[in-house]
């Protein structure tokens, strides 16, 4: 699972982002609010905990944008706001969870896993044509007929699925399904697409094409 932390005081983001990686979560951390909008439009996130007073775009604001472009990822405020009309707002602009500071950190984890769970719920079977994969069963069939892939063909098919009608850059891939961060040869995505295809019965005029230089794109037959 991977979250981005949107918080301006590096004691608390430091707190949070060292006792989620124990936990075995992958975190990035922003500070301000302009990079942290460019991060959740450029990249795949599974959660994000974000502050309400940051030193350029708001809470608020950040969650009101990004909303217009992804209304399923969780977000949860972190704020010393505590009135009443304060939690309203932040839940208007489009959070699902509201946590006053100080707080203890593992209420803030059974918060996450709440989160967690109730969007695993939603979004146990992801479709591409007559390709369905059981998120919750770790599944892949076609056609009915079970896909037996690897851990990493599996998760680069979610990965792609979920972004299914937009062009996935390679770079983006080797962040998200290999969790690299680094200038890193992509062609290790080719290896693992040949072997996905092959096994799904597919070329890449259909399902998930080919974009020469960019990426892959996903779409249902037509």
């Amino acid at each position: 699972m991977k979250i981005l932390i949107v918080e301006d005081e590096p004691g608390i983001a430091n707190f949070i982002r060292q006792g989620l990686e124990e936990e075995g979560y992958m975190v990035t951390v922003a500070t301000e609010g302009k990079p942290a909008l460019k991060l959740l439009f450029d990249e795949k996130f599974d959660l994000v905990i974000l502050d309400w007073m940051l030193p350029d775009l708001s809470g608020p604001e950040i969650c009101r944008e990004f909303r217009e472009k992804d209304a399923a990822t969780p977000i949860i405020f972190l704020t010393a706001k505590d009135t009443v009309q304060d939690t309203i707002d932040g839940l208007q602009a489009g959070a699902n969870d509201y946590i006053k500071k100080p707080f203890h950190f593992v209420e803030l984890l059974e918060r996450i896993k709440v989160q967690w769970r109730n969007r695993t719920t939603e979004t146990e079977i992801l479709q591409l044509g007559d390709i369905q994969i059981d998120l919750q069963k770790y599944e892949v069939t076609k056609a009915g007929t079970p896909v037996n892939l690897t851990q990493k063909e599996f998760q680069l098919l979610e990965f792609l699925v979920r972004n299914k009608g937009r062009v996935s850059e390679r770079t983006q891939i080797i962040r998200e399904v290999w969790d690299i961060h680094f200038e890193y040869n992509t062609g290790v995505i080719d290896v693992f697409m040949n072997s996905l295809r092959k096994k799904l019965g597919i070329t890449d005029k259909e399902y998930i094409q080919t974009i020469r230089g960019v990426g892959y794109l996903a779409q249902d037959p037509s």
